[in-house]
């Protein structure tokens, strides 16, 4: 990474001291060298009940374990036992609830042996304890380390000096987890799915131990201050705590290298002590970057990354080092001209478009499989993540965001503002009540902020969800802020309140939750509809295709839609999918069995989401968020999600796929207009909107062509649709965009549309839900006539990866309506999953051809080969052919 330093002279400074710092680096002894031991693999746990033995004896080496369950750690107790063999296909049926959870009320053993070197007993070791559920007893070679009287709190994390307990040979750990008890600060899922069986009792994130020698760096810190004129330049500032493990003082050097960038410090510390070194643009000019690579989000710019690698040298030993990685942006928030909140990166407003993410039921996501999920995301043109809860059970999903270009919204969940799931009484600040509490939920803060702050991914910290904060801690938590990260903006709920110390928060949280009428986006001026910063919602349920059903649902169960349906949905409100089926019913029609109830469901899942999106979309920048409720499950179910937790897109993924292209023309319902959207930084001044309109026997019955400058990140009305066409009660608009001047097709959309309304009843809107008054009919769309298609295909192989290439053309004078490609595996007919097809649930008019491409994983495919299937809402039959 080249990064250019203003002035002849630093540029001979720079070199010198690259110099300087080549050569003390060969010299550095390779012995007693810094180095960090993941306590990961060669775990093992038991219930209390089981093992009666005491923490003494259970930490001595010599202890056998017997009948003791293998483990890896970061894990839940329940996961371990899953992952032994203990229980199987838990997320079947209501397998889940057959689990006996008195066995998860005692606490639960974690054991793990290894191995320490003779040298590494010269050095000072620290165990580093990143996430406990809930609190902990932590023993060593015989040897209470700490009581769960200091060791408590799911989002502490915890540093405790081990140097005087090692011994040569073989150490033994042992870790004594206590559940969390109705009234703690513990992980939630809140209304979304099942509560786990242990309560996510365990290690649920990294156990390792790091050994340096006198001098230690800890939680190492960049801020970058950018001056945007030109040329742009970045201030850099490299700070953390150097601490002192010596009861002599010690004088070393510090150490820093960014790209090629060179810095050096000498230090000299007082016995024990612990200074803040902070280091400066003022005392190093190479730390002031002109040009710098800026992070940016997806569809915006580059996501830049820069590498920062730290030092601690004494007498030209390393005594300590640091990696980690680091972007240049600055994250703020404003005021629209309404009154709303809104978000600039680097100076521009972005319009976040995002959905709530949550992790495993069992808190068991592999990094693989994130980084899926992640792919997903940007997939969609989504550009955020909204976190209810500090999720992970390590840094990969932060990582991933950054390297991604994914806005992260981190912060707590509403879990501690509930009754029902927090476990005690809750006032109008929630539950963190006594002084007692108030100081262990702002320690969590500091702990997560400290850890995370160095993601340029996450722009704003949300101290609460449904609630405000108790002033008091409310205090704390800017007191953190300002002393631990001052870059970021904080907004202390989710939804509308307005503080005593801060004021209001100006962004809402006023639903819906159910079933959404595509009209209510852009009707809607009191709760949801798109304007201001809606921070969760969305149309409801989004049943996933049949696939994911059979794999949740036995097939006795299968249809009609029963209580193991309702099991597999949300809680309280969300238990049940009957406000969807109504909707389903009445709009589309009673099915008459499974896969035609399915079939219905992605069309309306896919109607249902594109308008929410488009809305806030057009109607920016008086709209400055949205935030889909929610992005993914836990587990498999029927609620709020864009793809299930099989990986499975449904309807409503390709619904917000299409109606968050950075390039793009919607149809405006409510207004019955079409708008040009850019979602760049780049002008693009010769387009042209190609604006079609068929009535139900796929007839023409009107056409426009439009010519237009598209300015960078902007929406512009670009016609109304004449009110006077020969509709019939069903019809359609085909929407293209056009490069004029190449002639090529950068966006296509199509809607189906019924002259009897979607009405909501607005004076009837409740909390989560605005009842429906009047449905629109969709009933003719079964009258469409059959079609076939012809379809070819082929597969590329590109190292582990496979696409393929698929031309689709409509044989027929009839619109082929609603098709869905699926890639399978040829022996089993098994959906291939994670998929990335560029577009799916399509709609070609007669006669039309489109080429499409899909990217998959070989290995997903487990030794099989792909094909291809297609399916319509109107297609009859497919002459597919592959090459």
């Amino acid at each position: 990474m080249n990064w250019v330093t203003s002035g002849t002279n630093l540029a001979l400074v720079s070199l010198f001291v690259a110099v300087l710092w080549s050569g003390s680096l060969v010299q550095c002894s390779t012995v007693n060298r810094p180095q960090t031991i993941k306590l990961e693999d060669g775990w093992q746990i038991q219930s209390t009940e089981q093992a009666a033995q005491n923490g003494a004896e259970i930490s001595n080496p010599t202890f056998k374990p017997e009948t003791w369950y293998d483990a890896q750690v970061p894990t839940t107790v329940l996961n371990a036992l899953v992952e032994a063999g203990q229980y199987e296909n838990i997320y079947y049926s209501n397998n889940l609830e057959q689990i006996p959870t008195e066995q998860f009320q005692k606490s639960w053993w974690f054991r793990k042996t290894f191995n320490i070197e003779e040298i590494q007993l010269d050095q000072f070791a620290d165990l580093k304890m990143e996430g406990i559920n809930y609190s902990a007893n932590i023993w060593l070679n015989g040897q209470l380390l700490a009581s769960s009287d200091s060791i408590a709190g799911a989002f502490r994390r915890f540093d405790l000096k081990i140097t005087e307990y090692l011994k040569s040979g073989i150490n033994c750990l042992a870790v004594e987890v206590i559940p969390p008890k109705p009234g703690e600060f513990t992980i939630g899922f809140v209304d979304w799915n099942p509560r786990p069986p242990d309560a996510n009792m365990g290690i649920f994130r990294p156990v390792s131990i790091h050994f340096t020698n006198a001098l230690q760096i800890q939680n190492p810190y960049v801020i970058s201050d950018i001056n945007f004129e030109d040329p742009l330049i970045a201030d850099l500032s490299v700070s953390f705590l150097l601490r002192n493990q010596k009861s002599v003082p010690v004088k070393g050097k510090i150490k820093g290298q960014i790209g090629d960038i060179i810095f050096e410090k000498q230090v000299l510390l007082k016995s024990a002590e612990i200074q803040n070194i902070i280091l400066n643009s003022d005392e190093f000019p190479q730390l002031r970057i002109q040009n710098p690579k800026l992070w940016w989000p997806h569809n915006y710019g580059e996501p830049n990354l820069y590498d920062i690698h730290l030092e601690c040298i004494i007498d030209e030993h390393l005594s300590d080092q640091a990696d980690f990685k680091f972007g240049i942006r600055k994250a703020e928030d404003y005021i629209n001209d309404n009154g709303y909140r809104g978000f600039k990166i680097n100076g521009e407003p972005i319009l976040i478009k995002g959905g709530g993410w949550v992790d495993d039921l069992l808190l068991a996501n592999t990094a693989e499989n994130i980084e899926n999920q992640i792919k997903y995301v940007k997939h969609m043109n989504l550009n955020t993540i909204r976190l209810e809860g500090f999720w992970g059970k390590d840094e990969t999903l932060y990582d991933l965001c950054d390297r991604y270009g994914i806005l992260l919204m981190a912060g707590w969940s509403c879990q501690w503002e509930w009754d029902e799931y927090l476990g005690k009484e809750c006032d109008q600040f929630g539950g963190v009540k006594s002084a007692d509490d108030i100081k262990l939920v702002s320690d969590y803060w500091r702990d997560q902020v400290i850890w995370l702050r160095n993601h340029p991914s996450i722009f704003v910290w949300m101290a609460a969800s449904d609630m405000l904060p108790r002033p008091a801690l409310e205090k704390r938590y800017l007191e953190i802020l300002e002393q631990y990260d001052p870059t970021r903006p904080c907004v202390m709920a989710a939804g509308d309140a307005e503080s005593e110390l801060t004021g209001p928060t100006r962004i809402k949280m006023r639903g819906p939750y159910a079933f959404t009428a595509p009209v209510y986006w852009y009707a809607d001026t009191s709760n949801g509809g798109a304007f201001g910063f809606n921070s969760e919602t969305g149309p409801g349920a989004q049943v996933p295709p049949l696939a994911s059903i059979k794999k949740m649902i036995p097939e006795n169960k299968l249809w009609p839609i029963n209580e193991l349906w309702d099991y597999h949905c949300g809680r309280n409100e969300f238990n049940t999918l009957e406000k969807y089926n109504t909707g389903l019913s009445r709009r589309y029609g009673p099915a008459s069995g499974l896969e035609e109830y399915l079939k219905k469901a992605q069309l309306m899942n896919y109607e249902l989401m594109r308008p929410m999106f488009e809305a806030f979309v057009a109607h920016k920048p008086n709209s400055t968020g949205i935030i889909q409720w929610m992005l993914n499950s836990a587990w498999p179910e029927m609620y709020w999600q864009l793809y299930d937790s099989y990986l499975m897109p449904n309807g409503a993924f390709y619904g917000a796929k299409k109606a968050c292209q950075p390039l793009h023309l919607l149809y405006r319902y409510a207004f019955d207009d079409i708008w040009a959207i850019n979602e760049t930084l780049q002008t693009y001044p010769a387009m042209e909107a190609q604006i079609r309109v068929f009535n139900i026997q796929s007839e023409t019955i009107f056409e426009d062509r439009i010519k237009f400058n598209l300015p960078p990140n902007s929406s512009q009305k670009i016609m109304d649709i004449p009110d006077n066409l020969d509709i019939t009660s069903v019809y359609f608009i085909d929407l293209r965009l056009v490069d004029s001047k190449s002639g090529k097709e950068i966006d296509q959309n199509f809607y189906w549309l019924s002259t009897q309304k979607d009405v909501p009843d607005f004076e009837k809107t409740e909390w989560f839900y605005t009842p429906t008054k009047q449905y629109a009919d969709f009933s003719e769309l079964t009258q469409m006539p059959e079609v076939t298609l012809a379809v070819n295909y082929l597969i590329r192989q590109n190292d582990d990866e496979q696409s393929m290439e698929v031309t689709l053309r409509n044989t027929a004078d009839t619109i082929a309506f609603f098709i869905e490609l699926q890639v399978v595996s040829e022996k089993n007919s098994e959906v291939v999953l994670p998929v990335f097809w560029e577009d799916n649930y399509i709609s070609l008019l007669p006669g039309e051809s489109r080429h499409l491409q899909a990217h998959f994983s070989a290995k997903d495919l487990k030794d099989d080969r792909a094909k291809l299937v297609v399916t319509g809402w109107n297609v009859s039959d497919c002459k597919i052919n592959k090459e």
